[in-house]
């Protein structure tokens, strides 16, 4: 006789064996239509799954988070329905749900097609409209490998055989179709009905290119058509900032198959990236970082030593030379620990803080290559901070407060904290950690601001804090992390002099702020859509003449405002004004110099913003030296403008 608790403490009491089923619709006939699933003592459950004992029982509907979840994994299920109905040969290897939908990989002889993608989509919208029943059944592990093997779904088998311990597995029919998960799933398609399928692609079965390539058809699904639409329209926007298509347009930079995953920069693509290297070495410098550069080829002995080799060999790009196996360097920590160790230093000498624009290669799988945020070669921002224990509360402090000024810098002011505490797996003892978290909560207080907490999520040698970034579109990206380092300084012989004339072992932390400067790039593209700020564009002004003869006054303008020190080209084509405008227009150049013969005569400039205000004639001494404030204080220069002055 189960006694069934439910979320608001009332009880419910059923004679016999009971399922989710049963409960919702003693609770009303409309919640028992509503719910898809059910959370039973913290676990989930089908909706005619069977509760034999007492517990607590919660309905998941497609408001949950666990039921959109659910939806998305059905839908998975179903593109396989639809996809054995339309191509009999296929076969189905696995369909996860990932972040705001799903995906399926299939093996089928030749590559689906934009058209066959809607096709699907179609079908699927057909079986959905039938509302039939998705039915659970329990099957034995031989049971289930004897149906596949008759469906000739080799994948499934190999599943199946990779768990030899499994004594039975679910099985999901959705009317003919057969499929295998540990569920749940929806208990009728009624709940599929807010969805979209949205690409193909290319996948290698297992994510190892050494086996076939399967075709993947990735999709969304929502509870209702109010999310899907909203989802899909900022799936859209995203898509117009992409940077990849932004970076080809304005020419910044290019990738190509020779060199994947690895990008070329084009001269304004590279003036970004300077801009950006130069503000963090600015930054570094006003912080008493000393900036260092390491080689990058290391011997494997010591990726061995400092632990990498054995958690990141898969990574790692190894070459040969005489007969030694070298890594090139996929991060830069050990090499700042050897030039911390070509001097016995004083703990008088502590904090010692180095920093590098390293560049790192680590080998990504092809599959995950994206652009610039994620790359197989790309420049850390990498810090390190060899110091005393007694010191770490002050640096950590140092280090938000400097991390959070960066941020705001670049235009983001929507910025999420999580602290990573202790993993399962961790060195050192408690005491240690114990000191270490309390460091790092109390500084994350002290700097005031809201952070979550991520428990056992911190790396094997110390806790850490992550910074993410929100962009003007709502999206978060991961950017800065600050670690604490228990592990790799004694790895690798780091020591210090003690005020007792004893070796001790330094604490690092390992800081980097913007991450990879590319994938930093990446999002700031996006973020601005390509207009990036004044002082980070890579051309601030474009100068231009009405006609033929105003040539050489305009290229005595581009000089003049050179040698102030903005980046200024003259376009002195033979073309009308309004066609140079519209190209600076495109090209996302935000100031715009016009000069005719009114200028020309009295040694002025007429001035014009990238969205098209007309600001009126100013001196060229002026105009340089508004947007050079505007520039030094890394602002727009609009708010100093008034029409035909300036203020």
């Amino acid at each position: 006789m189960p006694l069934i608790t439910l979320p608001d403490g009332k009880t419910m009491s059923f004679p016999s064996a009971v399922t989710v089923r049963d409960i919702a619709q003693q609770i009303g006939s409309g919640l028992a239509r509503a719910t898809l699933a059910g959370c039973v003592d913290g676990r989930l459950y089908d909706y005619d799954d069977v509760i034999h004992s007492d517990a607590t029982v919660r309905m998941i509907t497609a408001r949950d988070s666990e039921g959109v979840e659910i939806i998305r994994h059905s839908c998975a299920h179903l593109i396989g329905h639809a996809v054995k109905q339309l191509f009999p040969a296929a076969q189905m290897a696995i369909g996860p749900v990932i972040e705001d939908g799903f995906y399926y990989d299939i093996f089928i002889d030749s590559p689906f097609s934009p058209d066959d993608l809607q096709r699907i989509e179609q079908r699927m919208a057909d079986l959905i409209a039938t509302q039939y029943d998705v039915r659970k059944k329990m099957t034995p592990r031989e049971e289930a490998l004897k149906i596949f093997q008759e469906r000739n779904e080799t994948y499934k088998q190999q599943l199946l055989n990779e768990m030899p311990d499994v004594q039975e597995v679910g099985l999901y029919y959705h009317q003919e179709y057969v499929d295998m998960c540990r569920g749940p799933h929806v208990p009728n398609t009624r709940f599929l009905r807010h969805f979209k399928l949205l690409s193909l692609a290319g996948a290698y079965w297992r994510g190892d290119a050494n086996n076939e390539m399967l075709q993947r058809i990735y999709g969304t699904a929502w509870s209702d058509a109010k999310q899907l639409k909203s989802y899909l329209e900022h799936r859209a926007e995203a898509e117009k900032r992409d940077h990849r298509k932004i970076g080809k347009q304005l020419d910044w930079f290019h990738f190509q198959p020779e060199s994947p995953g690895m990008v070329f920069w084009h001269d304004d693509g590279h003036t970004i990236y300077r801009a950006v290297e130069n503000y963090m070495r600015h930054i570094n410098q006003s912080h008493q970082y000393l900036e260092v550069h390491t080689p990058q080829l290391l011997n494997r002995r010591l990726w061995e030593e400092s632990g990498h080799w054995d958690k990141f060999q898969e990574m790692i790009f190894i070459t040969e030379s005489e007969k030694r196996e070298y890594a090139i360097k996929p991060m830069n920590c050990p090499g700042h620990i050897q030039i911390f160790n070509q001097e016995l230093r004083s703990y008088r000498q502590l904090p010692y803080r180095v920093s590098e624009f390293g560049i790192v290669h680590r080998n990504e799988p092809s599959g995950t290559l994206h652009g610039l945020m994620r790359a197989r070669c790309f420049t850390q921002d990498d810090a390190h901070i060899f110091c005393r224990a007694d010191q770490l509360s002050e640096e950590f402090n140092r280090l938000i407060t400097l991390t959070l000024n960066v941020y705001r810098d670049f235009g983001f002011e929507d910025i999420e904290i999580s602290f990573s505490t202790r993993p399962i797996q961790r060195i050192g003892d408690d005491a240690l950690w114990d000191r270490a978290e309390n460091i790092l909560q109390a500084s994350l207080k002290t700097a005031g601001i809201d952070y979550k907490v991520n428990i056992g999520e911190g790396a094997f040698y110390g806790p850490k804090i992550e910074f993410t970034l929100k962009d003007s579109i709502g999206r978060k990206w991961q950017c800065g992390t600050l670690q604490l380092d228990f592990s790799m300084p004694e790895r690798l012989g780091a020591r210090y002099i003690t005020a007792q004339k004893e070796r001790a072992v330094p604490v690092m932390i390992h800081r980097a702020v913007l991450g990879s400067l590319e994938r930093f790039i990446g999002i700031l593209i996006e973020h601005y859509n390509g207009h990036l700020p004044l002082w980070l564009v890579p051309q601030q002004v474009m100068v231009m003449g009405i006609t033929d003869r105003h040539r050489e006054y305009a290229q005595k303008v581009e000089n003049e405002l050179r040698q102030q020190g903005l980046r200024v080209y003259a376009d002195l084509r033979n073309e009308k004004i309004s066609f140079k405008i519209r190209e600076g227009t495109v090209n996302k150049v935000p100031w715009m110099v016009i000069v005719g013969d009114r200028e020309q005569q009295s040694g002025t400039i007429s001035v014009r913003t990238i969205d098209g205000k007309d600001l009126g004639g100013v001196s060229i001494t002026q105009f340089a030296n508004t947007l050079l404030q505007a520039i030094a204080l890394r602002k727009d220069a609009d708010d100093n403008f008034d029409r035909g002055t300036l203020a």
